[in-house]
Formats: C-alpha cells, sequence, structure tokens
C-alpha cells in the first residue's frame, strides 16, 4: 500500500539551531497514529512542517506519492492546535470558528453560503454539541471546544487530521471522550496523526505509536514497543511498565515509591 504521508530525511529547526535530524515516517490510508515524546522534543516542529508552516532545512514530504512544494500543506488535511495557542476572548461563536475551516477550502469568508452554514451545524450535530452553535468559543467546556476545533479541522473533508496534543490540558473524561470520538472517526476511514506525552490513553485507544525525541526512536504497536528501554531513550527518565490482561499501564519510577511519609509505622502514628 502507498503511504498517504511520507517524511523523508528530513532536518528542521530555527534560526541556527536543528530540532531535529534525518527524520522517516511513513502514514497509511486509515492510520491511527500517536506520536509521543516530552515536551519539546520536537512533535509539534514536525507536524508544523508538514503543514507546511515550517520550512524543512532539508529532505521532503510526499502526499499521495507527490512531493509538496516547501511551505505548502497537503491538499486534502485537517488541523487541531494546541489549546495553549487559541485566544479563547476572541469574539467568535462555535459555529463561526467551524465555517473557518470551510474557508480555508473556499476562500470565500465572510461569503459562506446557508449550504456552507448548514454543513456546520451537521458537523457539531454528528459531533454531539449542536446546542452550541450560536455560543462564544471560550463561553464552552474544554470538551466542547475541543469538539469544535475538531469540527473546524473536519469541514473540509480532509483525508488526514493532525491533532497537536488535543488532551494537554483536558480532564479524563475529556480526554477519553475525545480519543473515543476520534477512533470512531477513524473506522469511518479518517487517518490520524495525535502528538501527545500522556502514555496511557495511547495505550489504551492507539493501534500504532511513534516514539520521538529529536529524532524517531521506533514505531510499532504499544504492547510492542512501550518497553522500559524504549520509554527511557524517549523520555530520558525510568519507567515502569504492566502488562495486565493484554493491556500497558506505565508509570515513572519515581512515582511508584512510597515516600518516607507514606509507611505504615509513620502513618499509624499520625
Amino acid at each position: 500500500m502507498e503511504p498517504l504521508l511520507e517524511v523523508k530525511n528530513l532536518t528542521c529547526g530555527y534560526e541556527t539551531a536543528p530540532v531535529f535530524r534525518q527524520v522517516n515516517l511513513a502514514l497509511y490510508p486509515g492510520q491511527f497514529c500517536g506520536l509521543v515524546g516530552p515536551s519539546g522534543s520536537g512533535k509539534t516542529t514536525l507536524i508544523r512542517a508538514i503543514l507546511g508552516l515550517n520550512r524543512p532545512w532539508e529532505g521532503e514530504i510526499l502526499f499521495r506519492g507527490i512531493p509538496l512544494k516547501p511551505g505548502n500543506s497537503p491538499p486534502k488535511v485537517g488541523y487541531v492546535p494546541q489549546v495553549e495557542t487559541v485566544d479563547w476572548n476572541f469574539p467568535v461563536t462555535a459555529l463561526e470558528v467551524v465555517m473557518m475551516g470551510r474557508y480555508r477550502h473556499q476562500h470565500k469568508w465572510p461569503w459562506l453560503s446557508e449550504q456552507d452554514k448548514a454543513a456546520a451545524r451537521e458537523l457539531l450535530a454528528r459531533l454531539g454539541i449542536e446546542e452550541v452553535a450560536g455560543q462564544a468559543i471560550g463561553e464552552l467546556s474544554g470538551g466542547q471546544q475541543q469538539r469544535v476545533f475538531l469540527a473546524r479541522a473536519l469541514i473540509g473533508k480532509p483525508d488526514i487530521v493532525l491533532l497537536d496534543e488535543p488532551t494537554s490540558s483536558s480532564d479524563l473524561r475529556v480526554q477519553h471522550e475525545l480519543l473515543h470520538l476520534l477512533s470512531q472517526l477513524n473506522q469511518q476511514g479518517l487517518t490520524v496523526l495525535l502528538s501527545t506525552h500522556d502514555l496511557n490513553s495511547v495505550a489504551t485507544h492507539l493501534p500504532w505509536v511513534v516514539c520521538f525525541n529529536h529524532g524517531l526512536i521506533c514505531q510499532g504497536k504499544p504492547i510492542d514497543i512501550f518497553t522500559p528501554a524504549n520509554l527511557e531513550r524517549t523520555f530520558g527518565a525510568e519507567m515502569v511498565v504492566y502488562h495486565h490482561e493484554g493491556r500497558v499501564l506505565i508509570a515513572n519510577s519515581m512515582t511508584t515509591q512510597f515516600h518516607p511519609n507514606q509507611h505504615p509505622e509513620h502513618i499509624a502514628k499520625i
């Protein structure tokens, strides 16, 4: 099968400092892939390079086998940015945010038709948040905001959606709902690349993972590549990996140790 998106010998950086060198990565149609690594490891730089927002120093990016011109994004790509980069006080409704994704492909904002608005409402309904269409984006809950930006990414009917740390500031319920929703969309044929440092969410929800830290460390099924050695190479910290009934659970080794204050003898004296 031909890759949908392929990164070949990619080197990126800022000013004179490289972020990563000679990265090779292929994503196939219908793949649901997690990009994991610590903060500052280059995950966002890689995603921005794929989107055409960062010009590579070396290498190339191909979409369906065709090299993209430097600074150009794949023709059918959706993008959900980090929530920290969004101005939640900007006076815009949820429906208007979704329709911004329509503009990206049709270049006629603000002259969008009733058909465009109907498509945006239909997508909000599909994601279970039709009732927030007229509300200001800053008034929504974290989970609703994530779904609105996912709707914005989907309204252009992309072949692939890139999400940059979509669950970084979400509570566990919102994380689970978003990942479950992405899994459903993936089963309907959408290719997804999601960056995160939440290893347990990846191990639970995603079938394929790429470990990244200023370059590609390893990739494969979570149950195969989430080993203490690979995780230490990726995160620079000792990890404990538990296997239970076909599932993988991961913890930092420091968080699994008892503090002296938690010793039963100490607790009994309190």
